[in-house]
């Protein structure tokens, strides 16, 4: 056996070369609320409860309470309306997954269900979409504003469609969806409308508090029948929370799944999950219990400001340019032809910073990606400081090239027959292969991954995710 204090040791060494999760410096993947107690009540709520099961709510009440006061509290945020439920979930996507497993089994007469989501849409539904069997009708957002067109979600709805989804905000953008007409376009044809406030339900209401104009999304608005909200983005709890709500009983129903067609127990779940550890939810548990509204408030305000100050910032430096108009914690910016926003990232990570890139898609251009976090604020001036620095470095530098022999290999590639010993000689090509690991600047392979269409992106990004999971 190893000693419990090398165990600890040894894991310590291999996180010191992960992304820092706490001072802001990650723009990206997590959440930080600036404040060291509420890391050290999570951590020990999570201890305590670690070892009970969610898969039997009679084996364990005090998960039971736990969830059903998580619930409560996320009703009450988004819009305190009567008759809601909701069940809490590993995440953003079970969330969403769960929104279009309770659509599709509602309608078990429908025997080629389709879903109908903007462009802008998590790609949580796509996930959905593939799992369960559904027909997928993307529309397309204004390429200006990349919000949803209501009128031409309102067009794509069918007999076959059984949910409508919108954002509140879209993950790439920040900008919320115009739910009201979405949903009322939905309510007139019988549909459920799903919107999907993974990111946003937990803050933007208190921006709204704050004055800022926020048009109604929850379930204030007629024909929003089901909710999203992660409790581990904006309610700074530990990893993985979340809450799907549905305005009735009812509509939860058909996401619950049971099955007495064996000789065991009868099997009981509220997700897709089955045992579920009850390690995050009375971390989540306590974590709100312990922010309460008015730290929600504070956290809210400092975290409005830095967005304030970032996005003024980012837009007074020359060459980029926000896209859309964000309401909420997400900003995404692009640049003009006269640098590379690949090296751009690459070099605020050599000053300490991660910014996430985002290709382009339709009328939405390469990017960076901004999180903002309550961690943020106080380090705006630092964070623009260097971004300035990092652009005119990434002008001094020049265009990204790519070695032409290694684009034409990659324009030949067809993802549909791709091969074990052709991934491997682009690897090599990239200077990826062997045991060289990933290269110190992402801006090369960013520049070559943009050139292939998504489809092949994803089975080239696949396949590396593959080699990277192989021990």
């Amino acid at each position: 056996m190893n000693p419990p204090e090398d165990v600890l040791a040894s894991l310590r060494e291999l996180r010191a070369g992960d992304l820092p999760t706490h001072g802001g410096r990650t723009l990206a993947y997590v959440y930080d609320s600036g404040l060291s107690e509420v890391d050290s009540l999570g951590a020990a709520a999570h201890a305590l409860a670690s070892s009970a099961n969610g898969l039997d709510p009679t084996a364990f009440p005090s998960l039971l309470r736990m969830e059903n006061d998580l619930v409560a509290a996320a009703s009450r945020l988004l819009g305190d309306v009567p008759g809601v439920v909701g069940s809490v979930t590993s995440g953003g996507t079970e969330s969403c997954l769960l929104s279009v497993l309770a659509a599709r089994d509602a309608h078990p007469e429908i025997t080629a269900p389709s879903i109908v989501l903007p462009t802008t849409a998590h790609a949580a539904f796509h996930k959905a979409a593939h799992l369960f069997g559904l027909r997928r009708i993307d529309v397309p957002v204004d390429p200006v504003t990349f919000r949803a067109d209501p009128a031409a979600m309102a067009a794509a709805i069918d007999d076959s469609t059984v949910l409508v989804v919108a954002s509140a905000p879209s993950y790439a953008h920040g900008v919320l969806d115009p739910i009201a007409e979405i949903a009322a376009a939905a309510a007139a044809r019988g549909v459920r409308m799903h919107v999907d406030a993974c990111i946003g339900g937990w803050v933007l209401p208190y921006f709204a508090r704050l004055g800022a104009e926020i048009p109604p999304f929850d379930f204030r608005v007629p024909g929003v029948t089901s909710i999203s909200v992660d409790l581990h983005k904006y309610a700074y709890c530990p990893k993985g929370t979340s809450v799907l709500l549905h305005a009735s009983a009812e509509l939860r129903r058909t996401h619950y799944f049971a099955s007495a067609g064996w000789p065991g127990y009868t099997m009981l779940n509220t997700t897709i999950q089955s045992t579920r550890s009850g390690g995050p939810l009375a971390a989540a548990w306590a974590v709100v219990r312990h922010l309460g509204d008015d730290g929600y408030l504070r956290l809210a305000t400092s975290t409005r400001e830095a967005v304030s100050r970032i996005r003024a910032g980012v837009a007074e430096i020359e060459g980029l340019r926000i896209l859309g108009d964000p309401i909420s914690t997400l900003i995404a910016f692009t640049g003009d032809d006269g640098f590379d926003l690949f090296t751009v990232a690459d070099e605020m990570k050599t000053r300490g910073w991660y910014v996430q890139p985002q290709f382009a898609h339709l009328s939405s251009p390469a990017n960076l990606h901004l999180t903002v976090t309550a961690a943020n604020h106080g380090s705006e001036k630092e964070f623009l400081t260097d971004l300035a620095s990092s652009v005119d470095a990434a002008r001094a530098s020049g265009p990204v090239v790519i070695d032409p022999a290694v684009a034409d290999f990659v324009a030949a590639l067809d993802p549909a027959t791709l091969t074990s010993d052709q991934f491997a000689g682009l690897l090599t090509a990239a200077g990826l292969g062997g045991a060289s690991g990933l290269p110190d600047r992402m801006a090369p392979i960013n520049a070559l991954l943009a050139t292939a269409p998504a489809p092949l992106r994803e089975r080239l990004l696949l396949e590396f995710l593959g080699a990277l999971y192989t021990p």
